[in-house]
């Protein structure tokens, strides 16, 4: 899978439970999706979900 290119991103380090790490991670490869977009999709819900502003999705990550 190819890297998006435009503007940088920057990287999260948090800890998470080994179990949610690994339901994680099938996911991931069940959606043949890479970690991290998942996880900014779900951010995106998250912030949808709370009413907060959601950045475009042109603003430095994949189209």
């Amino acid at each position: 899978m190819a890297r998006p290119k435009g503007k940088p991103k920057r990287h999260l380090n948090t800890p998470i439970t080994e179990e949610l790490l690994k339901a994680f991670k099938i996911l991931a490869v069940e959606q043949n999706r890479r970690l991290n977009d998942l996880l900014e999709e779900a951010m995106r819900d998250l912030l949808r979900k709370y009413g907060r502003p959601v950045p475009e999705e042109g603003q430095g990550e994949k189209a």
